[in-house]
């Protein structure tokens, strides 16, 4: 899977997906309701982190899949909603491959 750039935008999209749901449901009540702000200090950082890795292989899957705007529009939209990563891994789940893994 992470040998395409299509199967590695999969996985960072995941990846990033849970980190922002765990930043939203877990990192900021930690925050606000037990005064604990080190929580979204910690969890922010890593969620940013991935966040710009996910813009770095959309951009990657875009120039190898000749995509035009509307593919990664969507898929860049998708990651600002909780949750919308995961349609976005099944959408990518059917997008074509070649077979030498240049995708």
């Amino acid at each position: 899977m992470l040998n395409s750039s299509i199967g590695r935008l999969r996985v960072i999209s995941i990846v990033e997906g849970i980190s922002f749901i765990v930043l939203l449901l877990i990192a900021m009540p930690m925050k606000y309701i037990w005064g604990m702000p080190s929580a979204v200090t910690v969890v922010g950082m890593v969620h940013g982190v991935l966040f710009l890795l996910f813009c770095v292989a959309l951009v990657n899957a875009v120039l190898v899949a000749r995509w035009r705007l509307k593919p990664p529009l969507l898929i860049f939209l998708a990651s600002l909603i909780p949750f919308a990563p995961l349609w976005v891994e099944h959408w990518l789940r059917r997008q074509p491959h070649h077979p030498d893994g240049s995708s």
